[in-house]
């Protein structure tokens, strides 16, 4: 195993297509939700133990084996919003497209014969994570730390926040992905015997509301 290798995965500048995308900052930025780090923060944690926890349960069950078919009808459940679903799949298709050119795989060749549209990114991720030998509890790493650090770099552009105070809320976020990485596992370990009803199905109605009302906007600066 390379940690080496979770790193890049994990690296923001990696061609996943994850910075077109706030998760659900532009839309909370405009409706006032979001003002300053600290209403950022908590903006951060809703979505870090709902969506977070949700994808980081799909990401270490795919390492695990768990079918990526039965993985993606699980993750289509847990996403009411036809536009989130939408920006899941365009992002599990770009990050295809990278996951095959750095680490070749069968499995990600089949998942991507099999969903030529794109699977749901949580899905991708976990695969991609398995073809680069890694664990999952890395995998769910990377799926926590995508819930957060995505929304935290949009609202530096979005209200000219301070960077500095942007990276502290990550910092004071840390001790949380690991207790959600954690519970993400566990789960995951449980839907290896017991299949994907045993995984998370944390909600977030107004993540799902807004990515709606977004999706409807003539002029954005984000995908979704």
């Amino acid at each position: 195993m390379s940690r080496a290798a979770l790193l890049v995965l994990a690296d923001g500048r990696f061609p996943a297509g994850g910075h077109a995308h706030s998760g659900g900052a532009e839309e909370a930025v405009k409706a006032g939700r979001i003002t300053d780090a600290e209403s950022l923060e908590s903006f951060c944690r809703g979505r870090l133990h709902s969506a977070g926890l949700v994808s980081a349960a799909l990401a270490a069950a795919a390492v695990l084996g768990v079918s990526p078919g039965e993985l993606d009808a699980a993750a289509d459940a847990r996403t009411p919003s036809p536009a989130l679903r939408a920006a899941a799949r365009k992002l599990g298709r770009q990050l295809m497209r990278a996951a095959r050119a750095t680490w070749p795989s069968p499995e990600l060749d089949a998942l991507a014969r099999d969903f030529p549209k794109g699977a749901h990114q949580p899905v991708v991720l976990g695969l991609a994570a398995r073809a680069a030998g890694l664990a999952p509890l890395d995998a769910a790493y990377c799926a926590t730390y995508e819930s957060v650090s995505g929304p935290a770099s949009a609202t530096v552009r979005l209200l000219s926040l301070d960077p500095f105070d942007a990276t502290a809320v990550l910092a004071r976020l840390a001790p949380e992905l690991d207790g959600v990485a954690d519970r993400a596992v566990e789960a995951a370990r449980s839907a290896v015997d017991q299949g994907s009803d045993a995984l998370p199905a944390a909600s977030a109605p107004l993540l799902e509301i807004g990515a709606e009302l977004h999706a409807a906007w003539p002029v954005r600066l984000f995908a979704s």
